[in-house]
């Protein structure tokens, strides 16, 4: 299986890998050399970071707020269960795949059961953590501006999520007063390195499976026949960043939609399908037929039913798993009400 340019996030163990010593036996435990550097350099790389150790968990996350550390690590896991039930905690709260996890510890004990329970996820040794920097595995392509602040939007989502657990009152009451943001626009230069990287990283909700390079993405934003739109969420806790992408085939009586891709983080925000409402508004408007590709790949089942639910049929299909999907576009459904739906003047 290719192990190359897939990690999303690190998860440490905490003694002897983050740190020389045992916690629990001598609280003057300090940290290995260059340590910090390396989780700060992958941060900046937009490679997120958890924790998984079994410890005290009052006592190690005070040592990692002293040593400056506490700030990189979301939905940390410190107790006494198994680091399998720790990783999948992780894995869920990040609602990534279980393959896009490095797991780090000192214990070939501790790898070998994480690996038993999940044999996709991949491990490293704690003694081998100086490669990092070096690993292709955690060498994005591009470094772009969502790269370089996606922990501080789980951070910001993490707040979303604890405003929501105590909110009292219909779910849609609570998505109005984000008041959300959603903006649409012809994709363009300083767009295609994210692009790029969506393609690269969006598994579940990508309704094609294929990946664009930055080359590939330039020349369909350029061609007369394409239009590639990308789309942008922010609330009241700040922005999600670039969290979808779409390829349209214009052609002389339809639309056809090449690629619709969508951040698994603006699910729970009803935000998922606002891009294909537009697409499917905008081609009704202009007296186009819409049809629009979708490839099982085994993780995307949520495109193939969004497709559906926004009233497209399937009009053909192959032993690959390929379907084309048909809409007539006599009737398409509404914008959510609680958000605001914002298009540059030029896509009109």
């Amino acid at each position: 299986m290719e192990r190359t340019k897939d990690v999303k996030c690190v998860v440490w163990d905490l003694d002897h890998t983050i740190w020389n010593g045992v916690l629990l036996e001598s609280g003057d435990v300090q940290l290995r050399p260059h340590v910090k550097e390396v989780i700060e350099q992958l941060d900046r790389r937009g490679i997120l970071h958890s924790v998984a150790s079994k410890n005290d968990a009052e006592l190690a996350w005070a040592k990692l707020e002293e040593l400056g550390l506490a700030t990189y690590f979301l939905y940390p896991e410190i107790h006494w269960d198994a680091k399998s039930i720790s990783i999948q905690r992780i894995q869920q709260n990040l609602n990534i795949g279980m393959n896009a996890l490095l797991f780090v510890d000192d214990q070939p004990f501790e790898l070998e059961e994480v690996k038993s329970v999940h044999d996709d996820i991949q491990v490293l040794h704690a003694d081998d953590y100086e490669t990092m920097l070096e690993d292709p595995r955690l060498m994005p392509r591009f470094i772009t501006a969502d790269s370089s602040r996606r922990r501080q939007m789980y951070q910001a989502d993490t707040l979303r999520k604890q405003a929501e657990e105590q909110y009292e009152g219909p779910s849609e009451q609570f998505l109005a007063s984000l008041g959300m943001k959603f903006t649409i626009y012809e994709a363009t230069e300083d767009d295609l390195q994210r692009a790029e990287e969506l393609t690269v990283r969006t598994n579940q909700l990508n309704a094609t499976g294929i990946t664009y390079s930055y080359e590939e993405l330039h020349q369909l934003m350029n061609s007369q026949d394409h239009l590639l739109l990308v789309c942008e969420l922010e609330d009241k806790y700040g922005t999600y960043g670039k969290i979808g992408l779409a390829l349209i085939h214009k052609q002389p009586d339809l639309w056809r939609l090449n690629m619709l891709l969508m951040s698994c983080r603006v699910m729970s925000r009803g935000a998922g399908s606002v891009l294909l409402t537009y697409i499917m508004r905008e081609a009704q408007r202009q007296g186009k037929q819409m049809l629009a590709d979708f490839r099982d790949t085994g993780r995307n089942r949520m495109m193939n039913i969004s497709y559906r639910f926004a009233g497209f049929t399937q009009q053909s299909s192959d032993a690959d798993g390929k379907i084309v999907f048909s809409h007539d576009l006599k009737q398409v459904v509404e914008f959510p009400d609680y958000i605001e739906v914002c298009v540059p003047e030029k896509l009109h």
